[in-house]
Parts: structure tokens; sequence; C-alpha cells
């Protein structure tokens, strides 16, 4: 199936730019000029994909993601101008799972969106003999690398990108303990000094979704007081 993914910018020139970068890589687009007509649309249809302006008018992007994350996980790459710093961090705060400064080049929005999907498709399995495969077993928690899933008691559980790639990293170090410092750094891979809520916000909606199914999943995140939060393992 073709991926579709949602273009939202209030310049029609940057629509329409990302459009023809984006249908040329053979994705399906479409686009929305506000918050609120992007919102809807967001909710109404399913995209692998949303490409969303911080600054528009009727309603920001980030109040877009805030509103979005209640009910889909779709992955979120916000468009962002310089000096805007703090507005990106409000972004991941809030779900965003990658940022692009503009002035941007489309290559790099392109590059961007095609490494942000192979991170977050479940169609991204990769077919290997049993004892190669990149697959985390514990006691009510299965982490799937190769497919890119994970099970809490058997039960799915769908991750935004930035969610997952938490989990892996803390799932495949149990009981070592990191720093929020380390965890912007690691698992964000960006070189700006993040507002560490960036990431408690990010470990609170992980537990949440994990409590829902299985509560010892969930447990499996430890708060460090003072120091940060590490993955231990049930009996």
């Amino acid at each position: 199936m073709t991926e579709r993914i949602l273009v939202v910018d209030d310049e029609e020139r940057i629509r329409k730019l990302l459009n023809m970068y984006l249908v040329r890589e053979g994705y399906e687009i479409v686009e929305a000029e506000d918050g609120e007509e992007a919102l809807e649309i967001a909710m109404e249809q399913d995209f692998n994909c949303v490409l969303l302006d911080l600054m528009m008018p009727k309603m920001d992007g980030i109040e877009v993601a805030k509103r979005l994350r209640t009910q889909k996980s779709t992955p979120i790459i916000m468009l962002t101008a310089k000096g805007e710093e703090n507005n990106r961090v409000e972004g991941f705060e809030v779900g965003a799972d990658d940022y692009i400064v503009k002035p941007f080049s489309p290559r790099e929005v392109v590059l961007r969106v095609k490494a942000l999907l192979r991170r977050s498709s479940e169609t991204a399995f990769i077919e290997a003999d049993a004892t190669a495969k990149d697959v985390i077993i514990y006691n009510h928690l299965v982490i799937d690398n190769d497919a890119h899933r994970v099970l809490a008691d058997d039960e799915k559980i769908n991750l935004t990108p930035k969610e997952y790639e938490l989990l892996l990293f803390l799932a495949r170090s149990p009981d070592k303990v990191f720093d929020r410092e380390e965890l912007l750094r690691e698992v964000w891979h960006y070189d700006f000094y993040g507002d560490l809520r960036t990431v408690d916000t990010h470990v609170k909606r992980l537990r949440e979704k994990l409590n829902k199914v299985s509560p010892e999943a969930s447990n499996m995140i430890h708060t460090v007081w003072g120091i940060g939060y590490k993955f231990e393992v049930n009996d």
C-alpha cells in the first residue's frame, strides 16, 4: 500500500514544494492549510506521517499534536523556524518525533521522512533466521525490533516512534541507571540542551500505555529519584 503523508503549513508555496518532492518518492500526499483543518483530517483518516508546521492560524502545531496524541500514535515531524527552540522542546513534550528547521532543503525532508517511516513501520519486518532476530523477551513484555512491535501480556501496544525508541533503549540495558541528559542525547539524538521534562513526559506516556494492558510491564520502568530512569526486570 502507498504510504500517506499529511502536509500541514499555512504557506501554500511550502505545501506545494513538499508535495512535489514527496510524490516523486511515491508517497500519497494530503494537504491542510491551518491547524483546525489538519486535526480534523488527521482524526478522520489514517496517515503514516504528519509534517506539521509549528506556527499556524486557528490552531498551532503544538495544540494539533497534543490533541492528535490523545487518539493516535501517527509519527509527527514538526516544521519550525529558527529561534523557536523552546517551542521545539514543547513539541517533543506533546509527542512530536522529529523536527526540521526552516528554511530547509526538500531533500532533507524526504530523508527525514524515510528514516522516520523505517523506524515506525510494522511492515519493515526483516526475514531472518530465528537465532538472528532482534527480539527482547521478558515476562509480560516482548520487544520485536525486526518487526518494530511491542507486546505486553501478548497484546500489541501502539507507541509513537520516540516512545518505542525510549523503551527499546532502556530495555536493552536492564538495571542500568540513565540520567535524563544521557537519555536526551542517546534517544533524541539532537545537539541542543533540551528541557529535561521532555524525558519525563515520554516516560509518563509510555507507562500509561503499558499500564492499560499490563501493570507488570509498566512497572519495569523505574524512576531513580534525583537521577533518572532504569529498566528493572521483574521475576
